[in-house]
């Protein structure tokens, strides 16, 4: 079985619920996702809605967007990791993996 992350949505006008992206320090759009609700009201605050998706159907939401990666745990704005480790973007026609967030 595949791994569910928890990702965040909204709720659009009519009811149906739209995935929420981020973006890099470059402006380039990423999707988040989250392995804990800690984590992911740390970095988006305490009152989020989500859902859980595992990574191959996010990718697919978010291919028709232009999205090509996906940020797990990104860190909120203005932190930075502390335990060392680095984020890297992966190359051109991997699957979407970890990568740095804004």
């Amino acid at each position: 079985m595949d791994h569910t992350f928890l990702v965040p949505v909204r709720t659009c006008a009519v009811g149906v619920l739209a995935l929420r992206t981020g973006r890099l320090v470059s402006g380039e759009r990423v999707g988040l996702a989250f392995t804990s609700e800690a984590s992911l009201r740390r970095t988006l605050g305490p009152s989020q809605q989500w859902t859980r998706l595992a990574r191959e159907p996010l990718a697919e939401m978010l291919e028709p967007l232009g999205i090509e990666y996906i940020t797990v745990d990104p860190d909120p704005v203005g932190e930075s990791r502390t335990d060392g480790a680095q984020q890297q973007r992966p190359s051109p026609g991997q699957p979407p993996e970890v990568a740095a967030a804004a």
